[in-house]
Order: C-alpha cells, then sequence, then structure tokens
C-alpha cells in the first residue's frame, strides 16, 4: 500500500471538524484539521450559546470554539490554515488539493458546514452576532420579552417566528410578497398568532445600530414608502447554501447541495466521511454537529484498523 502524508485529514474546524479531530487525535491517529479562517465556525458569530449542554448561564460562541479547539490540541491534534480547492479520491490515497499545497491521507472527514444567506444590506456584516441572526433555535431565548423582526416567507421563516413567540414579546415578520410560500398550516400559525404582525410587500434596505441592533429602514415594495421599525434583534430566513461547491463530483449530494451520508457518517465514496451541518440532516445544531464529529471519527478509526488488517 502507497505511504500517504496522513492517515485522516478533516476539512473544516467548527464543531464538528473539533470533535472528530479530537476523537482522531485520542485514538493516535495521524491527523491534520484544515480551516481556512478561524476554527469555531458558525459559533463564533453567536454571542451567546443557551442550549448547549453543561452550561446552565449560557457560554459565548467564541469561548466554547476556543475550549473545543484547546481540548483537541491538548491531545496533539495539528491544525493548519488552508482552503480546500478540489478533493481527488484515490485507491490507496486521497488528495486534497489546497492554494499552495496538497495532501495525501487514507480517510478525509468533510466538516466544510454551510454559509447563511444574507440579505445583503448596510449593516448586516457589521452587527451579525449583536442583533443579526440566522438561527432562531440558537438565539431566540435571548430576546425575552424584546421586540424582534423575522425575513421570510418560506417554512423555516414561518415556523422561526411561531418558535420566537414563545420569548419574544412581539415578532414582526417582513416579507416581500404579498403572500407566504411556505406550507399553510404553518401560515395558519402565523396568520392567527396575536404576537406576530405581517409586513407584506416589504423588504429591509438598512440594519441600524452602533453595538447592537436597533431599528431596520423598511420600504413597501409597491408604494415605495419608507419608514423605521424599532426593533432588539433581526432573524434572517433567506436560507443556507452548503460548503460543497469545491466537491463538484466527488461524493454524492442531495438536491440542495448537502452531502448525503449513511448512519456512520460515510458517503459513497470508500475512506470519505462527512459531519456536522454540510450533512444532508434534519437538524442543525452545535450538538448535532459534535455527535456527528464523534461517529465519523470512530467510522474512520475501524475503516483504518481495517485497511491495517488488509
Amino acid at each position: 500500500m502507497k505511504s500517504c502524508d496522513y492517515d485522516l485529514v478533516i476539512v473544516g474546524g467548527g464543531p464538528a471538524g473539533l470533535t472528530a479531530g479530537l476523537y482522531a487525535a485520542r485514538a493516535r491517529i495521524k491527523t491534520v484539521l484544515i480551516e481556512k479562517l478561524i476554527t469555531g465556525g458558525q459559533v463564533m458569530t453567536t454571542e451567546v450559546v443557551e442550549n448547549y449542554p453543561g452550561f446552565p448561564e449560557g457560554v459565548s460562541g467564541f469561548e466554547l470554539s476556543q475550549r473545543m479547539r484547546d481540548q483537541a490540541e491538548r491531545f496533539g491534534l495539528e491544525i493548519i490554515t488552508g482552503e480546500a480547492e478540489a478533493l481527488q479520491p484515490g485507491e490507496d490515497c486521497h488528495r486534497l488539493v489546497l492554494a499552495d499545497q496538497q495532501l495525501t491521507c487514507q480517510a478525509v472527514i468533510i466538516t466544510s458546514g454551510v454559509k447563511p444567506n444574507q440579505l445583503g444590506v448596510p449593516g448586516e456584516a457589521e452587527l451579525t452576532g449583536k442583533g443579526v441572526s440566522y438561527c432562531a433555535t440558537c438565539d431566540g431565548a435571548l430576546y425575552r420579552d424584546e421586540v424582534v423582526a423575522g425575513v421570510g416567507g418560506g417554512d423555516t421563516a414561518l415556523q422561526d417566528a411561531v418558535f420566537l413567540t414563545r420569548f419574544a414579546q412581539k415578532v414582526h415578520l417582513i416579507h416581500r410578497r404579498d403572500a407566504f410560500r411556505g406550507v399553510k398550516i404553518l401560515q395558519e400559525k402565523v396568520l392567527t398568532n396575536d404576537k406576530i404582525q405581517v409586513h407584506w410587500d416589504t423588504v429591509v434596505q438598512k440594519i441600524e445600530g452602533d453595538q447592537s441592533v436597533r431599528a431596520l429602514s423598511l420600504k413597501n415594495v409597491k408604494t415605495g414608502q419608507e419608514r423605521t421599525l424599532p426593533v432588539s434583534g433581526v432573524f434572517v430566513w433567506a436560507g443556507i447554501t452548503p460548503n460543497t461547491n469545491w466537491l463538484k463530483d466527488t461524493v454524492v449530494l442531495d438536491e440542495r447541495g448537502f452531502i448525503i451520508t449513511n448512519a456512520e457518517m460515510a458517503t459513497n465514496q470508500k475512506g470519505i466521511y462527512a459531519a456536522g451541518d454540510v450533512r444532508s440532516k434534519l437538524l442543525r445544531q452545535i450538538s448535532t454537529a459534535v455527535g456527528d464529529g464523534a461517529i465519523a471519527a470512530f467510522a474512520c478509526e475501524q475503516y483504518l484498523e481495517h485497511r491495517k488488517m488488509g
């Protein structure tokens, strides 16, 4: 068997990747984790994480990410900065093509995550994590008895708007059309909820605030009328896009571009696994990413042992 640079390469440094790295390092698998920006993934954009077990008072996204990284590195995980541009499966070694180098390995765990689709309006990038959120399940409880807004009209927008009424005093739902795209039963739940006010034919022009969100600049697309809506937070439900464009035809994806795996996190390619938000699944949370990462690393360990025995 041809010698590879590593036993395992993990692509992506969010909770799934760091957990897989921790388990692999503890199993004494020669592993490297590649992260293009900073470890932590989308968790880094969350000011306070309140639904991760073990932190009854909540924990900042930065602190949780740093703790995960510190723990993995304590067991010897190697982390390098780089961006995967292609994955070339091989019989003896898989090849990861980066911008400035190439790495070969016996197994790969893809934890490249997703990116939320943004509105692309002024103030959005600056206030992300400071009142701009893309996950109601993650951050909804932070807005207890406050006034918030949501932007969107699909199933996620309708479902999450109702979810936010558990905490918020008022939820303003902003939709650019005059009818929702979501399923009828969700529409009924929104339209009959006294805590939700729908703003039809309306778009966000700007998110206002200094240290945190304080208002939205809105415009009615039919009348042209502009106004300011005071809110403490805004949830953007414009969908998510998986970071899988670099994979091309390497592994099987679903119709939205998420990686299809089995229960062991294995893709259709031998020795290539996927974990976390990039995987086609029901729920995308830190806790489910951690579970995926642990399973993928354990499956890799068994795969590598099997290869060693020939």
